[in-house]
């Protein structure tokens, strides 16, 4: 009988039926939109904040010590004293996080002669081939790391004498793309072609930047290195990873195991820690704790957007399934002088509502999937993937904002007296 009231109610009211299908269909499109960007979103961002560099520092144990008195790296007047061996950076992609590794950059800086100059020197990677378990034809360097940087000109190639010459320092020196510099480190002599001019806007455009092989030949250090940058997708902080950072002692064996199995900028830096021998490993706490900050305000947005989205349908629904009361005025006083209970004519309304936001959530939920894939494309580049969960969550969130929507138009069912309705008063 109840279903037989329901298909009834559908066939004379369908546009207001339509209409209430459409509401709710509205909604679950930005719902599931929403919440398959919010899944996914902390990935995709966490990735496109990795153009901004690295969030992780490795140097010599010696040398972390210090703290950053001397303001970058390259002027600690202490730096050089002790090295990393350059044999140990492939066990960066060797730890249990090594798929969150997007790319890392060694650097060693010293002084040389050029003519009647004295210039600072970098040697780094900038797409240089390592190769690591499980992955082929790795590649990692400045240019993953730094892709900021701006190049007029080329980039180097790791396996040729050329080099980056700053921005800064060109214009000082009157250096140009393609002009061949011969650079000299005491007994050391080498001639290099400039590749390119960099624009960094920090350090490097006070310097000439060459692969790392050549530098270590220049100043006669093989094999060594001075820090390593690198660069990890991280998850924000939370009370759990700020604890571990104050104390990591103080962690229970249950907390310990659940903050090294979490992708913290910190449980990362640990493992990276451990991974290679006689080194201090620090997060770099700006580019870290901003990373965090941006993933949460946006995810928050996204939230507090589903949650007016929510609300605005039920709105819509209480508006609608109101009317549709007034309109039925007289088909429920028939009801009640027929005898049904208010039970039984409240469960009409509400499985009539379930029904069409079981309709406009599964319709929503395909609308939705493609709302998300125009979405990654157009910002990211490539789609959003799309959770499975995402579905039964919209179709339970649509009924209920469809039955939330009703509650009060049937609360009015019993206000309702068959003579005063039947008699059109």
């Amino acid at each position: 009988m109840l279903l037989r009231l329901i298909l009834q109610s559908w066939r004379r009211q369908h546009r207001r039926r339509l209409l209430a299908v459409f509401t709710i269909f509205l909604a679950a499109t930005l719902v599931s939109a929403l919440l398959a960007v919010s899944i996914d979103i902390g990935d995709k961002m966490a990735r496109e904040l990795k153009t901004y560099g690295a969030n992780i520092l490795v140097e010599p144990a010696s040398q972390s010590v210090l703290p950053e008195l001397f303001g970058d790296a390259g002027h600690n007047p202490l730096a050089g004293q002790d090295f990393l061996d350059e044999k140990e950076l492939p066990n960066i992609k060797d730890i249990f996080w090594r798929n969150n590794i997007v790319g890392f950059a060694p650097e060693l800086n010293g002084l040389v002669r050029f003519g009647q100059h004295e210039i600072e020197i970098e040697g780094t990677f900038f797409d240089h081939a390592i190769v690591v378990p499980d992955e082929e034809d790795y590649r990692t360097g400045q240019k993953i790391l730094s892709p900021y940087w701006q190049v007029s000109g080329a980039w180097p190639d790791d396996t040729q004498p050329q080099v980056l010459a700053g921005q800064a320092l060109a214009d000082q020196l009157g250096l140009q793309v393609d002009q061949p510099i011969t650079l000299q480190a005491g007994s050391q002599r080498l001639t290099f072609t400039i590749s390119g001019i960099l624009r960094s806007g920090g350090a490097e455009d006070q310097r000439l930047l060459m692969p790392l092989r050549y530098a270590q030949q220049l100043l006669d250090l093989p094999g060594k290195i001075q820090r390593v940058r690198v660069s990890a997708l991280t998850v924000p902080e939370n009370a759990l990873s700020r604890k571990a950072r104050q104390d990591l002692d103080a962690l229970t064996a249950q907390e310990y195991d659940l903050w090294y199995c979490t992708a913290y900028v910190s449980s990362i830096a640990h493992q990276l820690e451990d991974a290679i021998s006689g080194s201090a490993v620090r997060p770099i706490w700006q580019v870290a704790a901003s990373e965090g900050v941006v993933i949460e305000k946006i995810q928050l947005l996204l939230a507090v957007v589903t949650l007016v989205a929510l609300v605005a349908s039920a709105m819509g629904i209480a508006s609608l399934m109101t009317s549709n009361l007034l309109e039925r005025a007289r088909e429920i006083g028939l009801m009640k002088a027929l005898g049904a209970e208010l039970w039984q004519i409240g469960l009409l309304f509400y499985a009539e509502a379930a029904l069409s936001g079981l309709i406009g959530g599964l319709a929503g939920c395909v609308a939705g999937w493609g709302c998300a894939w125009l979405i990654g494309m157009t910002l990211f580049g490539n789609p959003l993937s799309f959770a499975w969960l995402v579905v039964p969550v919209v179709v339970l969130l649509s009924v209920l904002i469809a039955l939330i929507g009703t509650w009060f138009p049937a609360r009015q069912i019993a206000r309702l007296y068959p003579v005063e309705v039947l008699y059109g008063r």
